[in-house]
């Protein structure tokens, strides 16, 4: 059975996501007699309980995530707690590693444990939960994802009670609580009520900050950083929503130890963009010059499919173990694509900024590679290849060539490492074949050809050239059954490389 860890950016706690069990618990008619408040749901009844609710929350969990275990007794809480509202609020759970489940888990595009999911109108509206992992913040979060998408305002202490200092709230000015402009406001409310806070008035004169003379229809949206707060007028679908995303994201996100600028920091990295980040000692002399210049740069690029982001070196450590970075090479950038491509530039000056950011612009930065030295001594049975040595170890050997991506504080990678010894040394007469393992937290792995989301995730490229992704059990037995029956022989390698299978993708 494959196992994988979920694991994310090093340096983002977006953090990693994991999947449990099996028939389906009954609401009892006196609910006060049930053991558990938690739905336990399977693909045998998950269509049919969801269309009866119009909200509901699902959890998609294994039994092996530890971060599953964790959320366990914070989310049957939470769900007591719950059944009491009025309405109820009803929380549910999927075993997503049991095999009938699978289905389901790839419908809902689960790739990591636990992963939440609210479900509105009989699941016809699918939403992602973002909200807090311990029991009184579950139970907030989702009184508020149950009510209203936007709140009505009606006095200058509610507004200021919503709009708080240190959030993005996004509030509607209008004559009448009618019409285009209103319906409009309240269907995109709707649609990203999990990602910002709604909320309508009409009197502009309740609210903090700006102008209070506007009678509206106008959107005004609130932001504890840049200007503050930004209005807009136009209430078109799409450009309206365009304007809540893109208002709502800071010329340049702040990483440092203050958790209010966290939501702001995963927001950064869950966008398309590629990702500008400028690593330094905020209470170095020259911190400030560097900040200026590169918002500088930031306001000229920002538009050219670029976001940017300082972090402060202290809050940083993650992301220097995720690159593989010095510290001595503070103050740096790094800038990421989605594709894993990356390009570095150390010891950056802060009149520099602008002009290696055009360097990069205009294609002339090389980009960089994280790898660890290629070993001088290689002779264990599982033989270890890095992101240096990868093309020739693993793609120009002629060889069959089993490759696990693995991190060294992974238990279940240590777990597996005698048994792919075991295979090892079960080959080593055999020249057609090697073991070979790389460290995937110190060695960049080519994302086109393979995706690992978890620890172990073990990949087979035959001597042809097929690549397969191994999800069989963790067993000597099994693992060697795979390469024989997918091997190909050294002196045979003209078999027809059109049949290349795609990278099998293990869900779960």
């Amino acid at each position: 059975m494959a196992m994988a860890v979920r694991f994310s950016f090093g340096f983002v706690f977006v953090f990693l996501l994991s999947l449990l069990v099996s028939s389906f618990t009954k609401i009892a008619a006196d609910e006060s007699e049930a053991k558990e408040f938690v739905l336990t749901l399977d693909q045998s009844n998950f269509s049919d309980t969801v269309s009866k609710h119009d909200f509901i929350v699902v959890e998609f969990y294994a039994p092996w995530c530890g971060h599953c275990k964790n959320l366990a007794p914070e989310y049957e809480k939470a769900a007591s707690i719950l059944s009491k509202h009025d309405p109820p609020v009803f929380l549910a759970k999927v075993d997503a590693n049991e095999e009938a489940n699978k289905v389901l888990a790839s419908e809902y595009d689960i790739k990591g444990f636990p992963t939440l999911k609210i479900l509105r109108n009989g699941g016809k509206i699918v939403q992602d939960y973002k909200g807090p992992r311990e029991a009184d913040g579950i139970v907030d979060y989702l009184k508020k994802q149950s009510g209203p998408a936007s709140a009505e305002i009606k006095s200058a202490v509610e507004a200021t009670d919503l709009i708080g200092e240190n959030k993005v709230v996004v509030v509607g000015v209008f004559p009448k609580f009618s019409g285009e402009e209103f319906e409009n406001f309240t269907a995109l409310a709707e649609k990203l009520r999990s990602d910002y806070e709604f909320a309508h008035t009409l009197d502009a004169k309740l609210l903090p900050r700006g102008e209070s003379c506007v009678a509206g229809p106008i959107v005004r949206l609130f932001k504890p950083f840049d200007e503050l707060f930004v209005d807009f007028k136009d209430f078109h679908g799409e450009a309206l929503e365009k304007f809540v995303e893109e208002s709502s994201v800071p010329i340049v996100t702040v990483f440092n130890n203050d958790p209010s600028n966290h939501p702001f920091v995963i927001k950064f990295f869950n966008n398309l963009n590629a990702k500008a980040m400028l690593f330094l000692d905020f209470n170095a002399e020259a911190a400030d010059s560097l900040k200026a210049k590169y918002r500088d740069a930031a306001e000229k690029y920002r538009s050219e499919g670029i976001s940017f982001l300082v972090g402060d070196i202290e809050a940083s450590k993650g992301a220097f173990q995720y690159f593989g970075l010095r510290e001595d090479q503070v103050p740096l950038i790094v800038i990421q694509h989605n594709d894993g491509q990356k390009f570095l530039k150390p010891s950056v000056e802060a009149d520099h900024i602008s002009t290696w950011l055009k360097e990069y612009k205009d294609g002339n930065v090389q980009p960089y590679k994280k790898s660890e030295p290629i070993p001088e001594v290689n002779n264990e049975p599982v033989k270890v290849v890095v992101a240096d040595s990868l093309q020739d170890i693993v793609f120009n050997s002629g060889k069959n060539v089993l490759l696990e991506f693995y991190a060294p504080w992974c238990g279940h990678c240590k777990n597996l490492a005698p048994i792919l010894d075991e295979v090892a040394v079960s080959y080593q007469s055999d020249a057609d074949v090697i073991i070979v393992k790389l460290d995937a937290t110190a060695n960049d792995i080519p994302n086109d050809t393979f995706e690992v989301q978890g620890y172990p995730t073990l990949y087979f490229k035959s001597a042809s050239g097929k690549i397969l992704q191994y999800d069989g059990d963790r067993t000597k037995e099994a693992i060697v059954d795979f390469i024989e029956k997918n091997k190909d022989k050294t002196g045979d390698q003209t078999a027809d490389k059109t049949a290349e299978q795609e990278p099998v993708k293990d869900e779960l």
